[in-house]
């Protein structure tokens, strides 16, 4: 969960803050760090450090920050990330703080400087932390791509720059890899080709935060005649702060889902989310049939631009299942791996970047313990020392005397429910995070379905920011139907935090609402 803790003369930063999602629990909920050791040994971070913005690395701030109340330092896209996630718990956003990529700051007894390195997300940056008569190489994610299609390949001059470092803390994910990860263009290539022979609708799942997947995913799509929408709320999300900052002006244009029926299917591809098999994503609603505007039927396509994530395995074969019986086509890693890219570096990369950083020292982190035994046999081939394999909550030493495992303190679970995005009050989350008072009322009926609305929404927005109502009726009947409880009673909770993103993203200024759900008669339900 990418949770790391540097410390000179009882001074600390943290670096990233992230979670992981755990399908194989009922509600797929979170789980997020443990800091209860933090506190029994003292330790407050006077900032937080983010590398880049994927869910693993910052999906846990807004859990986890109110307890520090510290500075947030992050690039632009990271940071617009972490914005709209503090806006969905009613949180400060004043302590999000930008830093572009190749910039230094100096935090207590630390000297950072952010080094630009590809990966799957842009802005994905290592840190090289200095403290005292040490310097370290924090890698953060990252490979070495020679065509990234978002941003300029990896400079070398500014790592050989570095040499030597003292110690690198250093991606293990794919260590146990011969060669060189294969590179975003080559991937783009590829998905046209593949695109091009299609017939029928196309949909094409990959990381929401893949944007570089994204644009070539479009590019060829326009190529190939078809318009593209988006499906999933996450790519939404993904997509819109990244066209905020120019990442994306060259995406050919949007059509929104529900107009897709207008187009001859020849002419259809949807970049959806849920590649992974996650029951609530949009990928896992089409291969139900329960996309109110959108259905496939044989002789469509989904392609899977992604890798199958350790645990998912179950899930995403349930869901190709459930699409090979409405007669889609799938295209995955398994029959077509030229469809996608790791976005960590195999032993090729490793070498390289070793080559031009020399470090004397390596703690292998990320992956799994395998990849880390992988990365530990690597440095020693090439002459570095790696003494170490850490694991959670270990308490590590670096000091003249090179890497010394100090304290092990065990980290259990923390898990948390996704729903729980309610308003924190005092915790960075007042009265001046929100503007006006916005009432809704609604009668709901149970289908076999989901949810739907019976009659008038009743909607007094007359004290906030400017509303657009049919838009907003719009969304919350799929978001109704979206929605799998079981009982009036649990619907609020579910749809409590899906309203507060939704007036997070189309208002200026977020309000205080007030829900009320009411069941329909009996004789209307049915």
């Amino acid at each position: 969960m990418n949770l790391s803790l540097y410390g000179h003369e009882e001074r600390w930063i943290a670096v990233d803050c992230g979670m992981m999602i755990r399908q194989d629990l009922p509600d797929s909920p979170l789980q997020v760090p443990d800091l209860s050791a933090l506190g029994t040994l003292g330790i407050a971070p006077e900032a937080l450090i983010i590398t880049h913005g994927h869910e693993d690395h910052i999906g846990a701030a807004a859990w986890l920050w109110p307890q520090w109340g510290c500075p947030i330092h992050a690039t632009p896209l990271a940071a617009g990330l972490l914005r709209a996630k503090f806006a969905e718990r009613g949180l400060s956003q004043d302590a999000i703080r930008v830093i572009e990529p190749g910039e230094a700051l100096e935090i207590g007894a630390f000297t950072l400087r952010y080094l630009p390195l590809t990966h799957s997300i842009p802005e994905s940056c290592a840190l090289l932390v200095a403290a005292g008569d040490h310097r370290v190489l924090h890698t953060g994610d990252w490979k070495l791509d020679p065509e990234p299609l978002i941003g300029p390949p990896v400079r070398d001059e500014t790592f050989r720059a570095l040499a030597p470092v003292d110690l690198v803390v250093g991606d293990s994910t794919n260590a146990p890899l011969p060669g060189h990860s294969r590179s975003e263009g080559e991937v783009a290539r590829a998905l046209e080709t593949a695109i091009a022979g299609c017939e029928g609708r196309v949909v094409v799942s990959c990381f929401a935060s893949n944007l570089a997947r994204v644009l070539a995913i479009g590019r060829a799509a326009a190529r190939c005649g078809r318009r593209i929408s988006l499906m999933g709320r996450a790519m939404e999300r993904m997509v819109g702060v990244a066209r905020g900052l120019g990442y994306l002006d060259d995406l050919p244009p949007l059509v929104p889902v529900r107009d897709l029926g207008y187009l001859p299917r020849e002419e259809v591809l949807v970049i959806a989310t849920g590649s992974q098999g996650e029951p609530r994503a949009a990928l896992s609603r089409l291969a139900r049939d329960r996309h109110p505007h959108f259905s496939l039927e044989a002789g469509d396509t989904a392609i899977f631009s992604s890798r199958a994530i350790p645990g998912n395995e179950r899930l995403i074969e349930r869901l190709k299942h459930a699409l090979g019986l409405r007669g889609v086509t799938l295209m995955d890693e398994t029959n077509h791996p030229e469809l996608h890219a790791s976005g960590h570096p195999a032993q090729q990369e490793l070498t390289t970047l070793y080559g031009w950083a020399r470090p004397r020292h390596l703690l292998p982190v990320h992956g799994e313990l395998r990849h880390q035994h992988a990365h530990q046999a690597l440095a020693r081939e090439l002459g570095i020392e790696a003494p170490l394999i850490p694991r959670n909550g270990d308490l590590i030493r670096l000091d003249g005397e090179g890497l010394h495992r100090e304290a092990r303190h065990p980290q259990a679970p923390r898990i948390i429910h996704q729903d729980e995005v309610a308003r924190l009050p005092g915790l960075g989350g007042d009265s001046t995070a929100r503007h006006g008072e916005l009432h809704l009322a609604l009668t709901v009926a149970a289908t076999d379905r989901g949810w739907t609305r019976v009659g008038r929404l009743l909607l007094d927005a007359s004290h906030a920011s400017p509303l657009d109502e049919d838009a907003f009726a719009d969304w919350l009947d799929d978001c109704l139907e979206e929605i799998q409880v079981d009982s009036l009673a649990d619907l609020p909770l579910a749809l409590r935090p899906r309203l507060l993103a939704w007036f997070g993203d189309h208002l200026r200024r977020m309000p205080d609402i007030h829900l009320q759900i009411l069941a329909a008669e009996a004789e209307l339900s049915g």
